[in-house]
């Protein structure tokens, strides 16, 4: 993208009024304005904050096809990045875009960078975010894997299964919560045992709203069913929050014909002969008549 007509007169103009921009938009639809500017800015109907404290490194650019990265510093905020929004893991792949503004006219403004944060961290109330470029993707492994397990995800757009189908899922509120990982409701729908082992476990409303778990554990106690997750949830769950319990899929072809229904969307290889059945030696058959050893 060049860079726009009326930006171009105002550097060819000798004396500039530039400053840097960022925007991030995390993956539930919270977006954050930033500026180095002493002012803050707006434009596209967002404003930009300048008393943040957010600064960013010198970005890094390649003419090839590697990675273009920068690294995003600043302080942390009540009303912006948060340590408890950071642990909770709620700007892991957010999107960035950085412009070069003239702040006296903000339509004067240029997209310098454009990518999604690969890691952050926080510590002695600062924070530090890893950028990477639009060109991350490319180092993405794309195609099949041959293996016996299904290799899609309960739901994606390989699976295809809907995962609100009525039997499914369960929606309610835990009445026992244990250090944040052991969950207990009480069901007036029976689930069969480990109904929703390796599910998923989402909080749907509450401080801890869009965060989920994976179900290690499902398992009935007196009048309960009990639930534990692998992690506990980073942020407070209280027990007014309202709970989706959706059913777990253990890979295997017999449960996805079984359990879901779903045999012609399974993407293992059910089949697929294992590395010790290409060294096993004839006589380890259990028919040696020349026929198929299958």
């Amino acid at each position: 993208m060049g860079v726009p007509a009326n930006l171009k007169v105002h550097l060819l103009g000798g004396l500039t009024t530039l400053c840097n921009v960022w925007g991030v938009t995390r993956l539930d639809g919270v977006f954050l304005g930033f500026t180095d500017h002493d002012q803050p800015l707006s434009f596209d109907s967002k404003t930009f904050r300048a008393e943040s404290g957010m600064s960013a490194l010198a970005l890094q650019r390649s003419t090839g096809l590697s990675v273009d990265n920068t690294e995003s510093l600043g302080a942390l905020h009540d009303t912006s990045i948060t340590a408890e929004d950071i642990k909770a893991g709620r700007y892991d792949r957010a999107e960035v875009v950085a412009w070069r503004v003239n702040w006296a006219d903000v339509s004067q403004r240029v997209v310098m960078f454009r990518g999604h944060i690969g890691g952050m961290r926080s510590a002695g109330g600062a924070f530090q975010a890893e950028i990477r470029g639009l060109s991350d993707a490319l180092n993405q492994p794309i195609g099949r894997v041959y293996q016996k397990p299904c290799s899609a995800v309960l739901g994606d757009t390989s699976c295809r299964f809907n995962v609100v189908t009525p039997g499914y899922f369960f929606k309610g509120r835990a009445e026992n919560i244990e250090n944040q990982r052991i969950l207990s409701f009480r069901m007036s729908q029976s689930f069969e045992p480990n109904w929703f082992l390796s599910g998923r476990l989402e909080i749907t409303s509450g401080a801890a709203k869009g965060l989920s778990g994976v179900i290690k554990r499902d398992y009935v106690k007196g009048p309960y069913r009990v639930i534990e997750l692998a992690e506990p949830v980073p942020v407070v769950v209280a027990i007014d929050d309202h709970i989706c319990l959706v059913a777990g899929c253990d890979k295997r072809f017999s449960s996805c014909r079984l359990k879901f229904d779903n045999v012609i969307n399974f993407q293992g290889f059910p089949d697929l002969l294992s590395e010790d059945y290409g060294m096993q030696h004839p006589s380890k058959a259990g028919r040696l008549n020349g026929g198929s050893r299958r």
